[in-house]
């Protein structure tokens, strides 16, 4: 589908990449990995046309197309939504147009006009050609792609121009993901998309016929989509035919055998060294010190690759609270004509870790800021006693003043028993040396974000209110803070559409939906099975709060409820769901069995492989060319033999 032969870039007579043999085939899924500014970006631009290359070659297989989103800056307007998603199937129209007027034409014509024929024959070509491509479902596929990236029907015939910078980004992403490239190029799809419409391009991806590569600081996002990582290092591109969590996990392994292979070079580079310059002038030693130094001119110094710069940080201790954080009874937010929250009853507890989830505009940013003592119409808002609270906003990075330094921003929020610390939290978030006189204007989006971070380091705290921490942070700084509200003490109430995130941090979901808030008790994944109605999950709300179905009508008491007893299933449902239920247990242990079996075959073959890649490291290796030949031939067959238990592994996985 696509090939890359000896590709470089480079700017300001500095290399981006250089000399890059790449290979993409028909329906793979790649995820681009790298640290910023490593080119990930920039190479998607050169696939897509919009940059040039320094040298080399780019080519696709005949008739392909490539279409590529960016990260921001795409407006439209002076067209109705749905006509400008439907803009991007031209082709279909202008032959839904041709059949038209050859209707027309046929009509008009009489049978034994000498053109008849011909325009029969040209209508039926059309028309095959205009249902092989959908052209009788168009419409239907535009509204599939509206309403699964977000946008309702009633939002169908505004113009695009009164749609935000978020919703823009969506409109684009719709009329690309309609045009259906041969590779699909998208640069941080997720950013401004919410958990549901990820769930959607998630599953409209994973079924995507052609190629699709896509940079994303979604973790659970590229799990799901992606079965091959490719990670722009180094000026070249690296391969790793595995999801992303265990791309992270062999490139560990990967740079941890580097390691010890640089080191035994420099150890021999080293005794080479020594060598020549012990005996350089002498007499006898000449021809040896000849040999020493050609040895040296034919290594192939090891390049290992920087430790990344990840920042630190622990929040301080949390100070005791009450049982109860947090409390709102019968509480009422509108803005008219539009009410957010109708009279719901919510309560925090200590120690919990609650996520927000709804779709945009349900009203979880809306229900943050009452939590954090905004405005309401009616009902009651109740600290418990001893809270502390900080609040991270959704613009919080927008609120910070552009005309201060760094260190001035958060100087100017510092206790004074904390200024002396100020530097080393400031160092924690990757602000270090110069970086800390930087104007908070000229910081990048995840640098404010960070900067942001930092502030609520300052005074200790036991409720965290968080709306989008995340939000343009990297993948390894999302790691970072999610380790570090693990471990707090307090409470978190968080709104989040990273998945990743909030499997691993919520212990309690609640929906935000039509005015009414509805808790699920669990990760992320519960909640969806709540939702799906799966067998056996139980419907009890949560202590002190309404079901969905009762949201809105407050809470009686505190006491726990009874689950209801399942239903009894008929004598011989019972028998048939046994045996069903045997027989999934016996598959998944084959499969469990055969994933373990791949599993110790994949690292045994690695581990060989790594040694091989020590023994080829050393100069001396090569001295012998049958032996270097031998080495060549072994390496590309286990090569081969670990990229083939990949794929076994991954079908089997995917069983």
């Amino acid at each position: 589908m696509l090939h890359l032969t000896n590709l470089t870039k480079e700017f300001a007579g500095k290399p981006l990449f250089t000399d890059i043999t790449w290979h993409l085939k028909k329906g793979e899924r790649v995820g681009l990995v790298g640290d910023n500014g490593a080119g990930k970006s920039t190479l998607m631009r050169i696939i897509a046309g919009l940059v040039e290359s320094s040298s080399g070659n780019l080519q696709f297989a005949r008739g392909a197309t490539a279409g590529y989103l960016p990260q921001e800056g795409l407006t439209t307007r002076g067209r109705t939504l749905f006509n400008e998603a439907l803009s991007a199937l031209e082709g279909l129209q202008a032959i839904e147009k041709e059949l038209t007027e050859l209707t027309v034409k046929l009509t008009e014509s009489p049978a034994d006009d000498p053109d008849h024929d011909a325009l029969l024959d040209r209508f039926g070509h059309l028309q095959e050609e205009f249902r092989l491509r959908g052209g009788f479902t168009m419409e239907a596929e535009v509204g599939t792609v509206l309403r699964g990236l977000g946008f309702q029907p009633s939002d169908w015939e505004r113009d695009c121009g009164q749609f935000s910078g978020g919703w823009q980004m969506r409109i684009a992403l719709a009329k690309l993901l309609l045009k259906r490239p041969n590779v699909l190029l998208l640069d941080e799809p997720t950013n401004h998309l919410d958990i549901e419409a990820r769930n959607w391009l998630e599953e409209y991806l994973c079924s995507y016929p052609y190629s699709v590569i896509l940079v994303s600081h979604d973790r659970f996002f590229l799990d799901c989509v992606c079965s091959r990582i490719t990670e722009v290092w180094n000026h070249t591109l690296s391969d790793y035919h595995c999801t992303y969590s265990r791309y992270l996990t062999l490139r560990e392994e990967r740079i941890s055998a580097l390691r010890e292979a640089k080191r035994r070079q420099d150890e021999e580079v080293a005794a080479m060294e020594d060598f020549i310059r012990r005996f350089r002038y002498n007499a006898n030693k000449a021809s040896l010190v000849q040999s020493r130094i050609k040895q040296l001119e034919k290594v192939e110094r090891i390049v290992i690759p920087p430790e990344r710069k990840r920042i630190r940080f622990t929040f301080p201790e949390a100070p005791k609270s009450g049982r109860i954080v947090m409390e709102l009874r019968k509480l009422t937010r509108s803005y008219p004509p539009k009410t957010v929250l109708d009279g719901v009853d919510f309560i925090a507890e200590k120690g919990e870790r609650i996520a927000l989830v709804g779709h945009n505009g349900a009203g979880k940013s809306t229900l943050m800021r009452v939590l954090a003592g905004g405005e309401f119409q009616s009902g009651e808002r109740i600290v418990g006693p001893n809270v502390a609270m900080d609040y991270f906003a959704q613009d919080q990075a927008d609120v910070l003043t552009g005309d201060r330094s760094a260190y001035d921003e958060i100087l100017a929020d510092a206790p004074y028993d904390s200024v002396p610390k100020l530097r080393d939290i400031l160092g924690a978030f990757l602000f270090s040396g110069d970086d800390i006189h930087k104007q908070v204007g000229v910081l990048s989006g995840g640098e404010k974000n960070r900067l942001a971070l930092a502030k609520m380091l300052l005074r200790p705290s036991n409720l965290l209110l968080m709306d989008e921490p995340t939000n343009h942070l990297d993948l390894n700084s999302k790691e970072v803070l999610l380790d570090a509200l693990r471990s707090f003490g307090g409470t978190v109430i968080f709104v989040s559409h990273d998945r990743y995130f909030i499997d691993h941090l919520a212990t309690r979901v609640v929906e935000v939906e039509g005015g009414t808030i509805a808790s699920y008790q669990g990760d992320y994944e519960y909640y969806l099975a709540r939702k799906k109605g799966e067998e056996g999950v139980s419907d009890t709300p949560r202590k002190g709060e309404a079901s969905k179905g009762e949201a809105s009508k407050g809470e009686a008491s505190f006491a726990p409820t009874i689950p209801a007893p399942l239903p009894p299933l008929a004598k011989d449902e019972r028998l048939r769901k046994r045996e069903e239920d045997k027989l999934r247990l016996k598959e998944e242990g084959s499969k469990k069995k055969r994933l373990a079996e791949l599993e110790k075959e994949i690292g045994q073959l690695e581990t060989t492989l790594a040694g091989l890649e020590t023994e080829m490291a050393d100069p001396a290796f090569f001295a012998d060319p049958e032996r270097s030949r031998q080495g060549g031939e072994q390496h590309l067959r286990l090569t081969g033999q670990i990229a083939e238990l990949y794929n076994q592994w991954e079908a089997c996985h995917a069983r």
